[in-house]
């Protein structure tokens, strides 16, 4: 990386902005990463696709249901890796292989029968993903705008595997299930007393 695309990226003061070790490790995923990082150089607001597999894979899920899990994992868990917005959907960065071995975990803790769990998207080796830019647009964000809300800053960032993300999808369920063992209240129905009993 050149020293005018490490100050380009040291430079940022805004923190969803992708460093310059981020970048790399972004570009690192890519078959020509030096000619990735040139396009960022020249036009940083421009997004890219990458392919998953190697670098990382890429776990999608329903913007709402994505915004659970991440707290789950910031709240109550270990954290998260680079977290992404693309189209609605929000994209979190994983471990290679977790793409393969998620969707049989959610299988195996069953549910696909509650449809508690909305269908996440797993992007793995074959796939490819389209990564925001490492520096946001200056206009008005809308909500089909790519944008990093974890951005990557290092060259090894931590990834969640599987389990993990497992356990915050467990998490991010309950808390938008409520279950009550009582029947929802019958607006018309007549309430009596029953401490009144003789």
């Amino acid at each position: 990386m050149s020293n005018t695309s490490k100050e380009f990226f040291s430079d940022r003061s805004d923190v969803s902005g992708v460093t310059a070790d981020g970048a790399a490790w972004l570009a690192s995923a890519g078959t020509y990463p030096r000619s990735t990082l040139a396009l960022w150089e020249d036009r940083p607001d421009a997004p890219v696709v990458l392919p998953c597999g190697t670098a990382f894979d890429v776990v999608s899920a329903p913007a709402i249901f994505g915004r659970r899990m991440l707290d789950r994992l910031w709240d109550e868990g270990p954290g998260s890796g680079p977290v992404a917005a693309f189209r609605g959907r929000m994209l979190l960065f994983a471990a290679p292989g977790t793409a393969y071995r998620l969707p049989s975990l959610l299988r195996w803790e069953e549910f696909g029968r509650t449809g508690a769990v909305p269908p996440l998207l797993c992007h793995g080796n074959g796939d490819a993903v389209t990564v925001p830019a490492p520096r946001p647009t200056t206009t008005a964000p809308t909500p089909f705008d790519s944008r990093w809300l974890v951005a990557p800053d290092t060259r090894h960032p931590w990834l969640p595997g599987a389990e993990t993300l497992v356990w915050a999808a467990v998490r991010a369920a309950r808390t938008a299930v409520r279950i009550s063992i009582f029947p929802p209240a019958d607006q018309d129905a007549k309430v009596y007393d029953v401490s009144r009993r003789r």
